[in-house]
């Protein structure tokens, strides 16, 4: 799949509707796609390749693109195999090119190729250019977004930011390759799943390359996933500040485990006193049913969040044990947070809900309002009318 962007500049990439999970864990429901960016200017240059076998068409592209002409350089921006997959055969392919990249990405260039000569290497630090005649490339480091060795390249003379795993999204490009061309709501989704499964857990960094960023003017945004922002890119570059500072707009994602459905009946209750106290964003997850990938996404958007397990084995249940662990792994930001529980023979789902909600209010300022409360057995109305007081005093901080 290519298209032309400049005369010089072309994107060569493809679609992955095969794999099911991103990273062997994030549901792909729409698929994926692989950008790389090819410059043929008095010098010639790869900007990233795709995934190993992902698309056994990528090399005629390139060759194709090239019109005969030599590779003079192939950067890498980010090592990581989604974009590096492909390194190997193209040096092979292309035996004269030099690899151009940062000290960390030569350090996994050498893991994952060590058959590399290192002498068709050369290393660059912030600041440093690229010359290819018209284009100059220059060289932004941001690490951790979201690999160590994360860079990013700008090309002063055309204005266009390289941005490697920033501003992408899940999603195949289906026939539409930039913004003018595609729905972007049907994207902005995707994109911010993307961003909460994937980046959002180094959200002070991305902040920093979007500081960065922000110095230049930047006419086109090219990432390695996604549609290239040739048009209007201020659109995405609004969408990841706002989840950068991760300020959640006010309403309660309510996320619960139930074996029988007792925990469900007390959801459900509180769904609707948080309705009738004016909360008009309220989002219900299963967590049997909802893979995590997708209640993170909704978790980034609000501000509240209420955990509900019922008790299993005198803890709480698996799937909502998955769920939290993934929020301390991906830091999704300041939460106001209401926990509640159920049980039969045995407690525990709360007990280890509030371990959990303490050592996030300890390590990243939540705000536990109540300890919460713990329901036995399917609870009879009385006891759910019991909670009214604590959910109206909750809705009220939201």
């Amino acid at each position: 799949m290519t298209a032309k962007i400049l005369d010089t500049l072309h994107f060569i990439g493809t679609n992955d509707r095969n794999k099911t999970l991103f990273e062997s864990n994030w549901p792909l429901p729409f698929g994926i796609s692989y950008n790389s960016y090819l410059i043929t200017d008095k010098k010639t240059a790869l900007l990233d390749t795709i995934e190993y076998g992902s698309d056994r068409s990528y090399f005629e592209d390139v060759a194709a693109m090239l019109n005969g002409r030599d590779l003079d350089y192939l950067v890498i921006l980010h090592m990581e195999p989604d974009h590096a997959g492909m390194i190997g055969e193209l040096l092979q392919r292309y035996p004269s090119t030099t690899v151009v990249t940062n000290a960390r990405a030569l350090k996994l260039l050498d893991i994952y190729f060590p058959c590399v000569d290192k002498s068709r290497t050369r290393e660059v630090k912030e600041g440093d250019s690229l010359d290819l005649g018209h284009h100059k490339l220059q060289f932004v480091m941001t690490p951790m977004v979201h690999w160590p060795e994360s860079m990013m390249a700008y090309c002063t003379t055309e204005q266009i930011l390289f941005s490697q795993d920033a501003f992408g999204t899940f999603g195949t490009l289906d026939g539409g390759i930039f913004d003018d061309e595609i729905n972007l709501e049907y994207y902005k989704d995707e994109m911010l799943r993307y961003y909460t499964n994937i980046i959002g857990r180094f959200s002070a960094q991305v902040a920093k390359a979007l500081q960065k960023a922000s110095t230049l003017p930047i006419r086109i945004i090219c990432p390695v996933h996604g549609p290239v922002w040739r048009t209007d890119p201020k659109v995405v570059f609004d969408w990841y500040s706002n989840w950068a500072a991760s300020k959640g707009e006010k309403g309660v994602v309510l996320a619960y485990a139930t074996m029988y459905s007792h925990t469900q009946r007390t959801t459900d209750y509180i769904a609707r006193k948080l309705s009738e106290n004016g909360i008009r964003d309220i989002r219900v997850f299963n967590v049997s049913n909802t893979h995590p990938s997708f209640i993170l996404r909704e978790i980034w958007k609000y501000n509240g969040l209420v955990l509900g397990s019922c008790s299993y084995n005198t803890g709480m249940h698996p799937n909502m044990h998955h769920l939290c662990h993934e929020i301390e792994i991906m830091q999704p930001g300041k939460k106001k947070v209401f926990l509640f529980g159920g049980y039969s023979w045995s407690g525990g789902g709360l007990k280890h809900l509030q371990l959990f909600a303490q050592n996030m209010q300890e390590r990243h300022q939540w705000e536990l309002l109540n300890p919460g409360t713990e329901l036995a057995g399917y609870p009879a109305a009385h006891d759910l009318a019991g909670l009214d007081p604590l959910i109206a005093s909750y809705a009220a901080t939201l």
